[in-house]
């Protein structure tokens, strides 16, 4: 791979775009889209106290992994918006959290990280390099290099000593609630990192442990013959007991691994797994007869037991789905069906709070239902941003992949009470 220093990002000048109430969404106009997420990433990022010169955990009961997946999500914000107001934040926070051997294995977190933990700073830091994304320090090696040390790190806990292979949920001892659990969101991150490799660099060895990977999973059962994505199994039982819960972003991060390879590869299976797995995901939508085409998390959601965890996953669920219609066309006709109504949902339900765009929970009530929190921004924002995205620039790969040193200059822009007036507030 060839990487060619940079003095000037991609666009020098950020956009300038008016914040609009979330209530005015018009699904069917970017200025609006744009604006409508712009309200909602600042309600976001209301919840990170770093900033453009230091790292900050997100305050507790949040775990260090939502930190790197809310830096996916304001990665995607500046991507399909073209507003980089927060690129030195984003940045900041990729850079902070290498740890020692730049792989994001940091001493400081390892009461908490699991494979699936270390996989979603891996999905932050994959989307800096397919966008060419500013990476400003020298001393640290290019978002594509960390990402492969991540993906070295991962792989190299793959366990065979059982189920014939697998990551585990955990990495170590000293947190042992999951060793003895092989789950798919840390076997789907792996999965989803190597194809997200074969395709940004060609080379072949990532390819072989995306088939691996997918091949096991479906081996042992974690997806089934319908194309559902199963929670994981147990070790100590050879997987032969598969948790039948499924959640949206577990669905979500095999589907866009599968349709990342569909485009390198040229292969149909690839294209026909991820509509399978796409058209098996309709579970994740309708809760009601008056909710058609409405997402939620069906795990939890209407029986009230979503942690701080699970109220993120819907937006993980979007970003994937979104990106992975880029890649394969065809799914393009079911994101139209399925997310076009459930921007337009989760938009109402951003109507709480004293400015009324607080984003709640439950986007099949019609409006705000009191449930606060960075999950819920994070669902929203990746749900409406994400209508974007066919106008967006492809990831890119091979040659195309550069290191950037330098941030694009941002505009003043009109902020307050005066913007959000004219959205209607």
């Amino acid at each position: 791979m060839k990487f060619v220093k940079s003095s000037k990002p991609a666009a020098v000048v950020t956009a300038v775009i008016a914040a609009i109430a979330p209530k005015d969404l018009n699904i069917n106009d970017p200025a609006s889209i744009k604006g409508v997420a712009k309200t909602i990433a600042a309600g976001a990022m209301s919840y990170y106290s770093g900033n453009a010169e230091r790292f900050v955990d997100l305050p507790k009961p949040h775990y260090w992994w939502q930190a790197g997946a809310l830096m996916g999500s304001m990665l995607d914000y500046s991507h399909y918006t073209g507003d980089t107001t927060y690129d030195k934040a984003i940045s900041r926070a990729l850079l902070d959290q290498v740890g020692p051997d730049f792989d994001y294995m940091l001493p400081t977190h390892f009461g908490q990280e699991g494979n699936d933990d270390q996989a979603f700073w891996g999905f932050s830091v994959m989307s800096a390099a397919e966008r060419n994304f500013p990476q400003p320090d020298p001393a640290v090696p290019s978002w594509l290099q960390l990402g492969t040390n991540l993906f070295n790190s991962l792989a190299s806990r793959w366990n065979t000593t059982a189920c014939g292979g697998g990551l585990l949920w955990q990495i170590f001892p000293s947190n042992p609630n999951g060793l003895d659990y092989r789950n798919t969101v840390s076997n789907g991150g792996l999965f989803q990192i190597s194809a997200r490799l074969a395709r940004a660099t060609g080379n072949t060895t990532y390819l072989d442990w995306a088939e691996r990977v997918w091949d096991w999973t479906e081996a042992v059962g974690m997806i089934d013959a319908d194309f559902n994505v199963h929670d994981g199994a147990s070790s100590s039982k050879n997987c032969t007991d598969i948790n039948p819960v499924t959640f949206s972003y577990s669905a979500a991060i095999y589907l866009y691994g599968a349709a990342v390879l569909a485009d390198h590869t040229g292969d149909a299976k690839w294209a026909t797994r991820a509509e399978r797995v796409l058209e098996a995901a309709r579970s994740f939508f309708s809760p009601f007869e008056n909710a058609t085409n409405i997402m939620y998390e069906h795990a939890c959601e209407q029986v009230h037991t979503c942690n701080q965890d699970m109220r993120s996953f819907k937006g993980y669920f979007s970003r994937f789905a979104y990106a992975s219609s880029v890649f394969v066309p065809s799914l393009k006709p079911v994101i139209e069906e399925l997310w076009h109504t459930s921007a337009q949902a989760a938009a109402k339900a951003c109507s709480g709070g004293p400015a009324g765009t607080s984003c709640g929970q439950k986007w099949y009530v019609g409006g705000f239902d009191g449930v606060t929190g960075l999950g819920e921004e994070m669902c929203a924002l990746e749900t409406i941003q994400g209508l974007l995205a066919g106008g967006a620039k492809m990831p890119l790969k091979g040659d195309q992949i550069k290191v950037v040193r330098t941030f694009a200059e941002a505009k003043p822009v009109k902020r307050g009470r005066l913007n959000m007036r004219r959205a209607g507030m």
